[in-house]
């Protein structure tokens, strides 16, 4: 007997190697289209299965848009753990961390369109755990990097880095500044002294 995706039953290796095929379609269409050319038709050409394959697996396509975007997020920041694993000092980690954020959005700025479209979807169908599970995400990894500095509160400061660099890569597409004073903005946001 097969399972039918959504139910309770767990599904086999081959349904669920399927089902990633459809998503990394799904990331493909994504990245290259953005959330409006996420069809099923368009996920269908980019993967090896059929419409009615996508259909069958993901009877709800936000629910595919929700996996695809996690995919995003979970490739994302383990490209940033890499970068970090590179450091040995924890100050030189953060830094490249940070500056690593910021290339991903500078070299790929449809990566930006792409979050912000997606959050403001999700946020108007008011279903907020997707974005939730990706801003934990990366509030965790800076929260990682910051708990080895003396920082009071790293949980906070790494909340706070990460609204920066949220708003550093809209502000990088109108009016982009070097590299070193993004640097010195990341460097009083971290370390200064806040009551």
């Amino acid at each position: 007997m097969s399972a039918v995706p959504g139910r309770s039953a767990e599904l086999s290796p081959n349904q669920l190697q399927k089902q990633e095929q459809i998503v990394e379609a799904a990331r493909v269409v994504l990245a290259r289209d953005g959330l409006a050319g996420c069809t099923v038709r368009a996920i269908a050409d980019a993967g090896p299965l059929t419409k009615s394959a996508v259909h069958y697996y993901f009877a709800d396509i936000d629910v595919l848009i929700d996996r695809a975007m996690a995919a995003h997020i979970n490739t994302f920041a383990a490209g940033l753990r890499t970068v970090a694993e590179k450091h040995e000092d924890p100050r030189d980690r953060l830094f490249a961390v940070t500056e690593a954020y910021l290339a991903e959005f500078a070299e790929r700025p449809n990566g930006a369109f792409l979050w912000f479209e997606y959050w403001i979807a999700a946020g108007r169908a008011q279903h907020p755990q997707a974005i939730d599970a990706m801003l934990t995400s990366i509030t965790e990894l800076l929260t990682e990097l910051l708990s080895p500095l003396d920082v009071d509160d790293p949980r906070a400061r790494a909340r706070a880095l990460l609204s920066y660099l949220l708003g550093a890569v809209v502000q990088q597409r109108v009016r982009p500044r070097p590299v070193e004073s993004l640097r010195a903005d990341v460097e009083a946001l971290c370390f200064a002294n806040y009551r």
